[in-house]
This record gives structure tokens, sequence and C-alpha cells, in this order.
């Protein structure tokens, strides 16, 4: 494999230790579509959607958006609107291959109620900053000034990775690695947890197929969503100084997130 640009292989071999490689590809052989999906309905990617907008601390219900999407009950638009553009996001990239035109046009499908129509897809241009509740920075991404460079290098990693044969493990962990580097980057106006659980799920896909889309990782990563960002956080405050030995916590949550939430 070509050597890769941004995203640290150094954890792989300590990954491949810890991650039962024949338990996970034995559990992905397994997964079946869930038996309320209809030729224009998917629960899964309903799953997805409505918890992976949850981490962002929008209040909606599986089962409000499973009767909203599978049997047209009508809600006030501001419940749905979003958790809607996040499942046009997955539903496109269930159909299209993964690289940078097409990750952008996802976002632009899941910012529409999120951003201005002008940022939607496009790098952001300002400093960014990540806040607790309280107005506490608790964490500094890359600068409007490195943030286009740090991108295309991810993109040329992803796209080695992606015409590399790779064992199940190393699909995960390379999923994984490439969700949290997007995330560090925080290449967006907003839209970022998102789109970064998007990609790393539509990564595996492209390695794997589309028994991808059954995982139900959004969703743990919710129930789990305190660990979850403490373990985003735990690399360090700025994007300069980010530790990768300290990632493996966050990196087992995707494997853990098939083996366990099945």
């Amino acid at each position: 494999m070509e050597p890769l640009r941004i995203i640290p292989a150094d954890l792989l071999a300590e990954y491949r230790q810890r991650v039962d490689g024949t338990a996970l590809q034995a559990t992905f052989d397994a997964l079946r579509d869930a038996e309320i999906s209809t030729a224009t309905f998917s629960f899964y990617t309903s799953v997805s959607s409505v918890f992976s907008s949850k981490i962002e601390g929008e209040n909606i219900e599986l089962d409000s958006y499973v009767k909203h999407k599978r049997d047209g009950i009508e809600f006030l638009p501001d419940y749905t609107r979003k958790i809607d553009d996040l499942y046009d996001a997955y539903l496109f990239a269930q159909g299209n291959p993964l690289n940078e035109q097409n990750l952008a046009e996802a976002h632009r499908l899941l910012s529409k109620h999120l951003v201005a129509k002008h940022y939607q897809g496009r790098v952001r241009t300002h400093n960014m900053y990540v806040s607790t509740p309280d107005g506490k920075i608790e964490y500094v991404a890359a600068t409007p000034y490195e943030v286009q460079e740090e991108m295309e290098k991810l993109y040329a990693d992803m796209a080695v990775l992606l015409n590399t044969p790779l064992p199940i493990t190393d699909v995960f962990f390379f999923a994984a690695m490439l969700h949290l580097v997007f995330v560090k980057i925080h290449p967006f106006n907003d839209g970022n947890g998102r789109t970064g659980r998007l990609l790393e799920k539509w990564f595996l896909a492209q390695k794997l197929g589309e028994k991808t889309w059954f995982i139900q990782s959004e969703k743990q990563y919710y129930a789990q969503h305190q660990t979850y960002y403490r373990n985003l956080r735990a690399l360090g405050l700025e994007y300069q100084q980010l530790d990768y030995t300290k990632a493996i916590p966050f990196l087992l949550m995707l494997p853990a997130a098939l083996l366990g939430g099945h």
C-alpha cells in the first residue's frame, strides 16, 4: 500500500490484537435488513439518521420518525426536516461511490437546514472552535489556512485505502480513523459530526458491501455519547498538537457497535 499522508497507521498492530476479525466477519455476514423496511423505506437508514442527529442534540424519537417516513404521518416541519436531510444524504451515499465530490454533495444534502446555502458542501474559510454548552472551548480545529490542504491529504489517503484490498479488521480500523481525522479537521461550518459518521459507514460499505448500512453504529454512539465525546477529546485541545496514540478507545467503538449492537 502507498504511504498515507495524514491517516496514522501506527496503532494498526495493536488494533488487530484487540479486535477479533473472525467474530467481526461472522457478525457482519449475519446482518439482515429489518422486516419493516419496504421498497421505499429503509428502517436502518432511519436509525442512522435519527441517532446521528440526536448525538448533535436534535429532539427526535425513532418511533415518531418511522411513522413519518414509512406511514406518511405528518409532524411539524421543524421536528423532521434536518433528519429528512440526513436521510437523503445516506440514500445518496448508498447509491454513489465515495470520493471528494460526492462527500461534498452529501454534506450539501444534510446541511440544507444547518448552514446558509453558500456554505453547503464547501470547506470553511474561518476559524472553528468546538464549545461545551456553557461556552467553554474544548477543541480548536484546523485553521482556515490549512484546512483545504489537510482535506486534500485525507481524500488522497481515502483513495489509496479504497483501492487497496484490506482484511475486515483493517477496514474497520481505517473507517474509524477516517471518521476521527475528518472530525478533527472539522472542515465545514456545521454538520461535521453527521458527515464524519456517514463517511465512516460509507467507507465500510465501499469495502464490504450493502450490508454495512444495517450496522447500527450511530445508535451505539448515541447510547454512549458521553464516552464518544470523551474519546474524541482525549487526543488533545488543538489540532496541531493532536496525539493519535490516544485514539484506540475511539477506534474500538466501531467494532463494538457491530459485535455488541446486534
